[in-house]
């Protein structure tokens, strides 16, 4: 934030910044100050405010108290995953500007081998590695004072990268016409074959759709089941970045489900509007499949 970012504001360097990060700097940082301030900032204990960094060092003697660090700033941490929803388009405008002199002059005076992409993707990283040091934590300590709290830390953390996940994926989704924000909360979302019958069809429709499948990627929201295809672009010599096309819609209002469909465990229906419609949906497996149907049922009910 101080070699990089303030120097921004430098008039000394103005002329190096290039065109295409002019106004940009919230884009290429995130909310990384807000990351900052966090790690920053005093939680008062019994008395005497201290840093999440120096009150998880006072664990070293006491590690039954570890959770408590994490669980007294549950809401904070997810400051995380506004962060790396942004990062994609961080790494846009890195790939388009990058190479600049105004960064090789940045990187030379701070003395650093590594350039700023490698900083900016640390706080993706840090996040994935508070749950590993809660999992180690947790196998060292059986049944012990403070495992309860170890485990509900761990579920928090790991329902955090949860929806860092699914938020990458859900920005990722195109052509849908109204704003996802208004569908509540993304509950799931993941890749299944889908097998489509519908009754005003056409017979030949429905033989078709009886054998093969389309690919579908699903979004579980608590008002809306969106069914989107797939579509993965390669970007100038980069990673795939994929997308997801909107195809469909279904009112979570409307819809009903039938859990078990004949000769496979793996399968199951969601219908609309009296079984007008019927979707056969297979899971990859029998647990996500279980998993899938718990949260439908929460929402129907």
């Amino acid at each position: 934030l101080q070699g990089y970012a303030s120097e921004m504001d430098n008039p000394s360097l103005v002329h190096l910044i290039p065109s295409a990060l002019q106004n940009k700097k919230d884009i290429l940082f995130g909310n990384l100050p807000e990351i900052y301030e966090f790690h920053n900032r005093h939680v008062g204990t019994g008395g005497c405010p201290v840093i999440f960094l120096k009150e998880i060092e006072n664990c070293i003697e006491n590690p039954e108290l570890l959770a408590r660090c994490f669980l007294k700033r549950k809401e904070d941490l997810q400051i995380y995953e506004k962060y790396c929803q942004n990062k994609p388009r961080s790494e846009a405008l890195w790939r388009q500007c990058g190479d600049s002199i105004f960064f090789q002059e940045c990187q030379r005076k701070l003395d650093h081998k590594l350039s700023l992409d490698a900083y900016l993707l640390k706080p993706v990283q840090r996040i994935t590695k508070y749950q590993l040091l809660l999992k180690e934590m947790l196998k060292c300590s059986k049944n012990s004072e403070g495992t309860a709290e170890l485990e509900e830390a761990l579920a928090t953390m790991l329902d955090i990268i949860k929806s860092v996940n699914d938020s990458m994926h859900q920005i990722a989704i195109t052509g849908y016409e109204g704003d996802v924000s208004e569908l509540g909360k993304l509950l799931m979302q993941g890749s299944f074959n889908v097998w489509t019958d519908h009754k005003k069809g056409h017979n030949k429709v429905k033989d078709l759709a009886r054998f093969k499948p389309m690919q579908r990627h699903l979004f579980l929201y608590a008002k809306m089941l969106l069914f989107c295809k797939k579509r993965e672009e390669n970007t100038d010599g980069h990673e795939k970045t994929a997308s997801y096309s909107f195809k469909n819609s279904l009112k979570m209002s409307t819809v009903g489900i039938t859990e078990n469909v004949k000769g496979d465990n793996k399968k199951f229906e969601i219908w609309y509007n009296g079984r007008e419609e019927v979707y056969i949906i297979q899971a990859s497996s029998v647990e996500l499949k279980n998993t899938w149907i718990s949260e439908i049922r929460k929402v129907l009910t």
